[in-house]
């Protein structure tokens, strides 16, 4: 949300109309989580409603990426993806670490 806020403001995007989006755009994050949450709080069935409407949409985010990278290789930014790609393993692999730690290390 950061790198989008700041595309923005470089590109001269009233700071009231990104100010609002960006509230917005919290609102509902908010709502989506807070639905989330009740429906998984019913005991044996809700878990598995979270999973069936959740697993969809992180195969449609993954198909948009694959979808984006397709088309930034074939527009000539290979290099950029492969660092782009690099970053990402790395966060991945520190989140997986931390998991693990996390589990280790009770508070």
């Amino acid at each position: 949300m950061g790198a989008a806020i700041y595309m923005a403001l470089l590109l001269g995007v009233d700071k009231k109309i990104i100010v609002f989006t960006t509230f917005i755009i919290g609102i509902f994050t908010e709502i989506f989580a807070g639905i989330a949450v009740l429906i998984a709080a019913i005991p044996i069935i809700g878990p598995m409603i979270i999973k069936i409407v959740s697993i969809p949409i992180f195969w449609i985010l993954n198909a948009l990426g694959t979808l984006v990278s397709g088309l930034a290789i074939k527009k000539g930014y290979a290099t950029q993806l492969a660092k782009g790609r690099i970053v990402t393993l790395a966060l991945l692999i520190g989140m997986i670490i931390g998991y693990i730690i996390g589990n280790i290390i009770p508070l």
